[in-house]
């Protein structure tokens, strides 16, 4: 055995894990600076808005060619009328008008409070075949004292000028029901032009709820 690989075998503990002594500096006291890729990587939170007995959520400013990746969160979005679904559209003309064409996939899990009701299946009525509607990430909201929705949708790289706009949903809401509904929707908008505005509302009504967006480089 080399002297060398001999140093590195005595500075591995028994449980596999390398030794203070094996590091030439054990501490961050003497990092100047990183790595570009890795001083930049992770989440940067772009804005963040609260809904209170709201229309509408608008992000209009912030979505550019910065990130490819824009993920909203929405948390504990309280609609103010029952059975209602909480919706979402794209804008190519900062906000002026919502109304890209989608192309859609839904599918959801359930389960009753009382155990009863449960299904894992596709939802027909919760996809969109090229259509400028706004799309439903949330749906049958409950307007209880206690009920609430929250989730996250996910926009990848929306500045391409050459591609469509995918984007994926995953939410957990309480039903008008007493149901828990946990909602996947995956779809396109079927734009080569740049996204630019996100916006976010119920089918009916007013809403509270806190919308957080983050990029991604």
């Amino acid at each position: 055995m080399g002297s060398i690989t001999r140093s590195f075998a005595n500075n591995i503990g028994t449980s596999g894990i390398l030794k203070a002594g094996a590091f030439n500096n054990a501490s961050l006291n003497n990092v100047t600076a990183l790595n570009a890729s890795i001083a930049t990587a992770g989440m940067t939170l772009i804005s963040s808005q609260t809904a209170s007995n709201s229309a509408t959520v608008s992000f209009t400013t912030g979505i550019d060619s910065t990130y490819k990746e824009y993920q909203f969160y929405f948390i504990d979005i309280h609609a103010r009328t029952d059975a209602v679904t909480f919706d979402f559209n794209l804008s190519t003309d900062s906000g002026s008008n919502y109304n890209v064409t989608k192309t859609t996939t839904a599918f959801r899990a359930y389960q009753s409070e009382s155990g009863v009701d449960t299904n894992l299946g596709y939802r027909t009525g919760n996809d969109l075949a090229q259509s400028t509607s706004y799309q439903n990430i949330g749906y049958d909201l409950g307007n209880g004292a206690d009920e609430s929705c929250s989730g996250n949708l996910t926009l990848f790289n929306p500045s391409s000028t050459t591609y469509v706009k995918h984007f994926i949903s995953i939410s957990e809401c309480n039903t008008t029901n007493d149901e828990s509904v946990n909602l996947y929707i995956a779809g396109y908008g079927n734009t080569t032009s740049a996204v630019n505005a996100v916006q976010f509302k119920m089918s009916s009504g007013n809403f509270d709820g806190t919308i957080l967006m983050y990029g991604i480089k």
